[in-house]
């Protein structure tokens, strides 16, 4: 029989996770405790095959009573369940050793599948999973907008500082010291536009602008904005523009031209 402890001061959450937990196959014991306090003082007496534990609880803190945990069973799996905004909580988590971040609302399907990699013992990496949709069993903690926005003024200024550079998520995660899957999830949500999407519109951008006040060639404006292909760079600004870089360039150059004739003639 495996088993398991959840930690969550919300009853209606708690009883949630134990219910899906037993519809996992196999048997299960599963203990509940509301805070991380009384939590540790069941570990000092068993050992579970799994510790579920939410962050903002009283008496002790999620990520305190995780420390002491893995401090105590190094080898026991470890998930937490939080909002999207903690992301001060996320990079302590993972220096930890937690297996499954989930991001509240948590979907019932992806929510199981945490569970068995992580009775599995198979998960390689920290994983930070959030679905939207399907049916939620957790409810949104009021999140920490500040905490938002920081991160993703952070990633906008990289990215316009470095157009031409190897612009990935995973460059990106590395600079705010957080999951690749995280900063992917949280950019949609806070700017509703894909992080590749809004590197590419950049580089459009900044290449529109050398091509209308510069006299630098196609190639050099390409490479300048990130692409190393001068020919992926011309098919990338002909679906993002409608034209063609030279078109471009020939059209803006035909329109200052018509604006300069008129001034001159008034």
């Amino acid at each position: 029989m495996r088993k398991v402890l959840v930690v969550e001061d919300e009853e209606i959450i708690r009883k949630g996770i134990v219910q899906l937990v037993h519809t996992l196959p196999g048997e299960y014991a599963v203990t509940e405790k509301e805070h991380g306090k009384a939590a540790l003082e069941h570990l000092h007496a068993n050992v579970p095959d799994l510790i579920i534990s939410d962050i903002r609880m009283r008496e002790m803190d999620g990520l305190t009573f995780l420390r002491r945990a893995k401090a105590l069973y190094p080898s026991v799996p470890l998930m937490i369940i939080s909002g999207y905004g903690d992301f001060e909580y996320a990079q302590q988590a993972i220096r930890i050793g937690v297996g499954e971040f989930m991001l509240k609302p948590v979907n019932r399907k992806a929510f199981l599948l945490a569970l068995e990699r992580l009775l599995d013992r198979s998960t390689p990496v920290p994983q930070i999973q959030s679905e939207t949709s399907g049916q939620a069993i957790m409810f949104e903690e009021g999140a920490s907008q500040h905490g938002d926005k920081h991160v993703i003024t952070a990633i906008k200024s990289y990215i316009a500082d470095n157009l031409d550079g190897d612009l990935t998520l995973q460059s990106l995660a590395e600079l705010v010291h957080l999951h690749p899957a995280y900063i992917s999830r949280l950019f949609k949500q806070c700017t509703e536009t894909m992080v590749s999407e809004y590197i590419t519109q950049a580089r459009i951008e900044r290449a529109k602008y050398l091509l209308s006040q510069t006299p630098l060639k196609i190639y050099d404006v390409a490479s300048i904005c990130g692409y190393q292909s001068p020919k992926h760079f011309m098919l990338v600004f002909k679906q993002q523009t409608g034209q063609t870089p030279g078109a471009f360039r020939n059209n803006y150059d035909n329109s200052l031209s018509l604006t300069i004739g008129k001034q001159e003639n008034h």
